[in-house]
């Protein structure tokens, strides 16, 4: 979709506008500049039957004799003093659905109503386009045959009476594009099939990045992760047949390459059979996107390669299927992972946080980062102590903790603190080795943070990120219709954009 910009003195040339309407205002006359340029919204009829609550929508027509604007499409956001960035979200995207519904190819977005509302209009259009891009996302690439009501709007028009603000606003709403491609891309990889979505292929989807953005990556497969000693990686690719990857994407501008990096490291599992601790065959399809973790921040890359920024950023994704075999790792196995330190495996479908011990090892002997935080689909604890529409943190550094729960939440993403007290590595105390790599069910998702952290050096900010509820599953919206949910994408975007509080 093509997104421009229209000044309020230039001509208005489109059918359909799209316009935002509060609850107990008459919208007519909050947009003067879109009225001035008609002589049939002011007073018309229709509008005495829009109320103006939340995703409300009215369409408005015009005459027949109405050589341009010939329908307005008005959407509620509520009451004014109420207003709040997800309700924009939900009904921009509504909107847009509705032009969908209508087959309107192209709109033009009236932003006259928004502009006292406490948030930049460069905000306003970052969010209006956001939304209208996962308002009409579907993953549909595998069907052969497509559906007779496939539509495509090609392109919108942000419409403003602020003349100052047309860069800024063009700036928001690049943004707001680029992150959506980003959240979608997440969607995509996490959606795909376990067949097509393998290892080797999220290797490809980085490197055909870095050749289009100009990343460096590299991507380590099956032999060299054994000979770097990644005992956590290679003792869950050990049953399977597809090669494992562990994959490194850098973003690096010209003259950060000594700058201290912020470090995404997402859980890579491309398929979960749960191993030799085999899961029950119920909703076993699903599992396909356990590597939920890695789609996020190679979405993250997809939308910094867009934007740009002049923090050095890197992703680093261990990835493989978890498969029973005869060659598979068993319950009882004491392995060696590459810090030295040694688990027994009690559960071989605690096997995330086998691959990622080894990745936060590797990340600190390899880089003195600013901050290192694991995105990981961990625990289903977690998902039953929040639900499927909040995220875990659990970090010993409160002021990162704190920092991922407020970047996430002006963006739509909800995480909640849980705690890492040392309390939580009891259960994990082996008679055999240094750690199991599971213990009892009662305070999971903190037992398994606290195995994490196991492998941080004193000094390292770090925080885990437990996105098992949110990556997929959760309550369906007008950006949301089923599927993976590209959750986390737009906080780690925060944070880039932000830099990491000190």
């Amino acid at each position: 979709m093509e997104i421009s910009y229209l000044s309020g003195h230039a001509a208005l040339n489109t059918n359909t506008v799209i316009a935002f309407g509060f609850e107990g205002e008459d919208i007519s006359k909050n947009i003067p500049t879109l009225t001035g340029k008609t002589d049939w919204i002011q007073g018309n009829p229709a509008l005495k039957d829009f109320g103006g609550n939340p995703k409300e929508t009215i369409t408005v027509y015009g005459p027949a004799s109405s050589d341009q604007l010939s329908r307005v499409i008005v959407v509620g956001l509520g009451k004014r003093e109420k207003f709040e960035l997800e309700t924009l979200r939900f009904s921009a995207a509504t909107a847009i659905q509705k032009c969908k519904a209508l087959k309107i190819p192209g709109c033009t977005v009236d932003m006259e109503n928004l502009t006292d509302l406490g948030h930049p209009l460069s905000k306003l259009a970052e969010e209006i386009v956001f939304a209208s891009h996962l308002g009409l996302y579907s993953y549909d690439a595998l069907k052969s045959r497509k559906n007779d009501n496939d539509f495509e709007m090609e392109d919108m028009t942000l419409f403003s009476a602020e003349e100052d603000e047309e860069k800024k606003i063009q700036s928001g709403a690049e943004r707001g594009k680029a992150t959506a491609q980003g959240v979608m891309l997440t969607r995509d990889l996490t959606n795909g099939p376990a067949n097509i979505v393998t290892p080797s292929h999220l290797a490809s989807v980085a490197q055909e990045m870095a050749k289009e953005y100009g990343f460096s990556t590299i991507a380590f497969g099956r032999d060299e992760i054994t000979a770097m000693g990644m005992g956590g990686l290679e003792s869950v690719a050990r049953g399977a047949t597809e090669e494992p990857k562990f994959i490194v994407l850098e973003h690096a501008p010209q003259g950060t390459e000594k700058q201290k990096p912020i470090i995404f490291v997402g859980k890579g599992i491309t398929f979960d059979t749960g191993g030799i601790s085999l899961k029950p065959s119920a909703k076993l399809h699903e599992l396909k996107d356990d590597m939920a973790g890695a789609a996020t921040v190679l979405g993250l890359f997809k939308a910094l390669g867009q934007i740009g920024s002049d923090r050095r950023v890197i992703g680093i994704m261990p990835c493989t299927e978890n498969m029973p075999d005869g060659s598979a790792y068993r319950p009882g196995d004491v392995v060696t992972t590459l810090s030295g330190k040694t688990v027994e495996i009690i559960n071989t479908d605690a096997e995330g946080r086998m691959a990622l011990c080894d990745a936060l090892t590797w990340a600190q002997r390899e880089y003195n980062a600013e901050a290192i935080l694991d995105l990981a689909t961990l625990t289903g604890a977690c998902v039953v102590a929040l639900g499927h529409e909040v995220g875990g943190v659990f970090s010993l550094d409160e002021t990162l903790g704190r920092q991922v729960c407020e970047a996430a939440e002006p963006v739509g993403d909800r995480f909640w603190p849980l705690p890492m007290w040392d309390l939580y590595f009891d259960g994990l105390k082996s008679d055999v080795a240094d750690m199991k790599n599971a213990g009892a069910r009662p305070g999971a998702a903190s037992s398994a943070a606290q195995f994490l952290n196991q492998f941080i050096k004193d000094g390292t900010r770090y925080a885990h990120l437990d996105i098992a509820g949110p990556a997929s599953g959760a309550k369906k919206t007008p950006l949301y219709t089923g599927g993976a949910t590209g959750f986390g994408v737009r906080t780690l975007l925060e944070l880039v954009r932000d830099g990491i509080a000190k």
